[in-house]
Formats: C-alpha cells, structure tokens, sequence
C-alpha cells in the first residue's frame, strides 16, 4: 500500500536533484498544452510527449510518476498564465474584477479543452496565486468574507461556463448530424407547438442569419464582456458597491 509521502502532491516534492537535469516540469507542461491545443487532451500522453522532447518515455517519470501528475502540472502552467503580472491588477474591485475574468476567459480560448478535461485539478501554487490576486481585487469593497466569496464565485461560475459553451459552438458537430437536427427542428417549428421559437425563426431560411441577426453580428469576445458587465452591475446593485464613474 502506497505511504501518504508515496502520495504527495508534485508540489511538495523538488524538481529532479541531478545537476543538470535534461528537462524541467515548466518543459513537459509546455510539451503536453502544445499537444492538447493542437490535437486535443486525448493525444495527450507520456509516451507523445517524450516524442516530442527526444526524449525516452521512461525518462518523463523521472520527472512525473503519473499522468495525474502531469495534468496538475498542465493545468498550473494554465494559471500561470491567467495571472496579471506584478502591479498591473486594476485598482478597484469593479475594474480589477473585469480584468482578471477578461484574462482567464482569453487564455481558455487558447486551451478550449481546458474547462472540461483539468477540472479536476489538485490546486497548485498557481491556482493559489491566481485566488489571492482575486481576493486582492475584493478586498476594499467592505464586503465580509462570504459575500466577497461569493462575488468571486459569480464571476467564476460565468467565466467557465461561457468557456464551455464557446468551446460547444466551436467543437460542432457532424455536418450530416446538424443537417438531421435542423430538419427536426424545422419540421417541429411547423407543428405550430413551439409559437415563440417559430416568431423567433419567422422569414429566415438560414437560421444562422438569426443568430446573427440576435448576436449583433459581436465577437465571442465582446459577448462575453457585456455578459460580464451586467453581472458585475447586478452584484453591485445586490451587494450594495460603489461602481466606478465613467
């Protein structure tokens, strides 16, 4: 039976002790995003990536004794990035706020898959960096504890769901699939059970032109941060805080 040391998370353990080790963590974490973004998490594994770095696959686990390992190091090299560099977090909760989930929702565009497949994640050190920088921008709202936790977890839960949903619209589907499922939804819009839908839909041909028509032809970008502005105006009028003047 493995020890509790045996299973210690990877952040307790150093780097390799070899003067010069051949790799780093940051090297295989690198090696395995590069992978997922351009093939998807399941082309993710010890044996590609010790591919890619010349590597021998057997060589990675000095490194990593296991692939959850490697996911917990994928998904810190993530909130690195997430993070905003040293003395540029926004002063003011409503700008500092926006800035973090701006940030974090751009960096899940560049991993889509990130959402779904790192969910579940042990936290690593810069998770906890990326909490604190959050807390940072609460902490002058004169909120007590769980009311700032719970404005951080609003802007959570949007953030990952409007990544979910963008990586949806972008993943698709089969084309002879969409074709099947347009021709049901028309031909149940045509029952007349479904009156709102059908005003919705009413003298297009192209659904997408409705939804064009609905979007305002906006990026996914720009939706998100209206989405993002009304909820943080939301919470303001909830919670009672000061929104910035503009």
């Amino acid at each position: 039976m493995a020890s509790v040391e045996d299973g210690a998370l990877i952040w307790t353990r150093p780097e390799p002790g070899t003067r010069r080790p051949k790799f780093t963590r940051d090297q295989l974490a690198a090696a395995a995003l590069a992978i997922a973004d351009a093939e998807g998490f399941a082309a993710v594994s010890m044996r590609r990536i010790a591919a890619d770095l010349g590597a021998g696959t057997m060589t990675l686990y000095h490194y990593v004794r296991t692939k959850d390992e490697l996911v917990a190091l994928m998904d810190d090299a993530i909130m690195a990035e997430v993070l905003i560099p040293p003395g540029e977090l926004p002063p003011g909760w409503y700008d500092g706020l926006t800035a973090i989930a701006t940030r974090t929702w751009d960096v899940l565009m560049r991993h889509p898959w990130a959402p779904h497949h790192l969910r579940n994640a042990p936290t690593g050190p810069n998770a906890m960096r990326h909490f604190e920088q959050s807390l940072a921008a609460v902490a002058g709202t004169g909120l007590d504890a769980p009311s700032r936790f719970a404005l951080l977890g609003m802007v959570d839960d949007y953030v990952q769901g409007s990544a979910l949903r963008a990586d949806e619209a972008r993943s698709g589907g089969e084309p002879t699939a969409d074709t099947a499922a347009a021709r049901f939804a028309q031909a149940q819009i045509a029952t007349g059970d479904y009156p709102h839908i059908q005003a919705l839909f009413s003298g297009a041909d192209d659904p997408a032109t409705v939804w064009s028509h609905l979007t305002g032809g906006v990026s996914g970008r720009d939706r998100f941060q209206r989405g993002l502005s009304a909820l943080l105006h939301g919470a303001a009028t909830r919670m009672n805080l000061t929104l910035p003047d503009r």
